[in-house]
């Protein structure tokens, strides 16, 4: 698949400590322990550099949670970069993307940043072309969806539109949103939605509030639309937010700053 950054985004604050790990947040959604990808990077950095002072993570978060963007392991990318950072630890951008792999598969992208082509788990990463100042209204439902039951809904042998990966990187390098935007497919819409007829719905509007196109993100919930216009994803925006509180407007992000 085709992974692209945009900029809506979690804050992370670090905290050396005395000892241990400590996770706190504004949100009341996530785990605050183990459970939680953040809480890993900081154990997993801490045990592979022999580390034996503590660290206070704070996360705010404005990415939705179980909303199919990633949100979690953003947070454990965060932490492996920030702690790399605070205690001067040297390790490469391809170094962290590798402790990355054993806590997600989306966890090394959300190190690389910009847009990517992902292959294997999404370990494979190969930097390409992405939208450049594109609008996408996201919009996840009051609702949060598996990943592990989606996939296990999954019957590949259903599957009648598969994405046209090439297709799309072609339409990336020559910047035609347009031609992108008409060859959005996920082979995992069909799963979610019908187990949550709403993703089609919002699915819908998007294309009536005159998306370029629409699709839902990863395993769901969330479905983004794509606009070259903002005063149209505003408008897009106004409508849906009035329904569905998680709306967004954000704009593509051309990536993270080397390290």
């Amino acid at each position: 698949m085709i992974m692209q950054q945009v900029d809506l985004y979690d804050e992370i604050i670090l905290k050396e400590i005395d000892h241990g790990i400590r996770l706190e947040s504004n949100c009341d959604f996530i785990p605050l322990d183990e459970g939680n990808i953040a809480y890993r990077a900081a154990k997993l950095i801490r045990e592979k550099y022999h580390i034996d002072r503590g660290i206070h993570i704070y996360i705010d978060k404005n990415i939705p949670v179980a909303a199919g963007l990633a949100g979690g392991s953003t947070d454990g990318a965060a932490v492996l970069r920030g702690l790399n950072i605070l205690w001067n630890l040297g390790a490469s951008q391809e170094e962290l993307m590798e402790m990355g792999l054993s806590l997600g598969a989306d966890v090394p992208f959300c190190i690389l940043g910009g847009a990517a082509l992902a292959e294997g788990i999404g370990e494979k990463l190969t930097p390409v072309q992405g939208l450049e100042n594109v609008w996408v209204v996201l919009c996840k439902p009051n609702i949060s969806v598996s990943t592990a039951e989606v996939y296990r809904n999954l019957d590949v042998n259903r599957i009648v539109h598969r994405p046209d990966t090439e297709g799309i990187l072609q339409a990336l390098q020559r910047k035609d949103v347009q031609a992108v935007a008409g060859k959005l497919r996920n082979v995992l819409e069909q799963v979610t939605e019908e187990m949550h007829p709403i993703v089609k719905d919002i699915k819908k509007r998007m294309l009536e509030y005159n998306a370029l196109g629409s699709m839902m993100s990863g395993s769901g919930p969330t479905v983004f639309g794509l606009y070259k216009d903002y005063n149209r994803a505003k408008i897009a925006y106004d409508n849906l937010s009035r329904i569905y509180k998680q709306t967004y407007v954000v704009k593509t992000f051309s990536g993270v700053e080397e390290l």
